[in-house]
C-alpha cells in the first residue's frame, strides 16, 4: 500500500473538494478497518474535513473468464466492462453504459437504470477475502449492505450482447445535465420522484454561489465552475427542508457526503 494525493476538485465528478491523502490498497494488502473506501468519486461530495480515505489500486481493475463465470475486480471502470462485454458478445451489462465510476461503487449502492440493477445479474462478491452469494447480501433500491470491502465480483456468463437495449437505455438517460455533477442527489421516494418534488418545491434552477439545482433535471446538483462544498451542502439542506415542509416527504441522499 502507498499514499497518493488526490485533488477532488479535479478527480470527483462534481469537481468539489481539495487535495487529500488517500491510501492506495494493492493486491495482498491487509485492508484497514478505520478508513472509508472510495472508488471513481462519481457520487461523492467531499467536505474540507473528510474521514481517512482509501482506494483500491489498479491491481483490482481486472476482468477474466473462469469457467462459466466472469470475474471482475472492483476497481474496473464501468465503461471498460461494457466494452469487454460487447467485444466478447456477453449480455447483461448493457445498462452499465451510462453509469459512471467503478464496479465497486455499483456494488456498494446496487446501482442501476430503471429496472436494471447490478444485483439482478450478480452471482457473488468477494468481501474481506471471502466469496458471498448475492442472495445472502441484504440489498434493495440503490442500497446494499456489504459489511466489508468488496474486491471482486462474479457473474454467470450469458452470451448475446443486446445493442438495441443499449441504445434504448442510453436514450433513457439523455435528460441529464452536461455540467459537472455527482448524479442523482436523492433516492426516489416510494411511488414518486425526487426531481419532481424538488421542482414542485420551486427549487429547479435555484443557485447558491457556483452550485445550482439543474435546470435540466431537478435532482442533479451541478457545478457551474468553482463551486464549493458549503454551497452544495446548503442547497441539499434547502431541498430536504422545503420538500419535507411542503409535501411531508423526507428525502434520503443517494450522494455520499464525506
Amino acid at each position: 500500500m502507498f499514499f497518493k494525493t488526490i485533488d477532488f476538485s479535479k478527480y470527483s465528478s462534481i469537481k468539489v473538494g481539495q487535495p487529500t491523502q488517500v491510501l492506495m490498497i494493492e493486491e495482498g494488502d491487509t485492508i484497514p478497518a478505520d478508513r472509508y473506501l472510495i472508488g471513481g468519486a462519481n457520487n461523492l461530495l467531499v467536505s474540507p474535513t473528510p474521514p481517512p480515505l482509501m482506494m483500491l489500486s489498479k491491481d483490482f481493475a481486472t476482468i477474466t473468464q473462469e469457467g462459466n463465470m466472469l470475474v471482475i475486480g472492483a476497481a474496473m471502470p464501468t465503461g471498460r466492462i461494457v466494452s469487454y462485454a460487447k467485444k466478447h458478445d456477453i449480455g447483461g451489462f448493457e445498462f452499465c453504459s451510462k453509469l459512471p465510476g467503478t464496479l465497486g461503487g455499483m456494488l456498494a449502492m446496487n446501482a442501476g437504470v430503471k429496472e436494471y440493477e447490478i444485483f439482478n445479474i450478480l452471482h457473488s462478491i468477494k468481501i474481506n477475502g471471502e466469496w458471498i452469494l448475492a442472495q445472502e447480501i441484504e440489498h434493495g433500491y440503490r442500497f446494499a449492505k456489504l459489511g466489508g470491502v468488496a474486491t471482486h465480483a462474479r457473474f454467470e456468463l450469458h452470451y448475446g450482447f443486446n445493442q438495441k437495449l443499449l441504445d434504448a437505455l442510453l436514450n433513457l438517460r439523455s435528460n441529464q445535465p452536461l455540467e459537472p455533477s455527482a448524479g442523482s442527489v436523492f433516492k426516489n421516494p416510494e411511488n414518486d420522484y425526487a426531481g419532481r418534488l424538488i421542482e414542485a418545491a420551486g427549487l429547479k434552477g435555484v443557485r447558491k454561489g457556483q452550485m445550482q439545482w439543474s435546470t435540466v433535471h431537478a435532482n442533479f446538483l451541478v457545478n457551474l465552475g468553482g463551486g464549493t462544498y458549503e454551497e452544495a451542502k446548503s442547497l441539499i439542506d434547502l431541498a430536504k427542508s422545503e420538500v419535507l415542509n411542503r409535501f411531508n416527504v423526507d428525502l434520503v441522499e443517494e450522494i455520499k457526503i464525506l
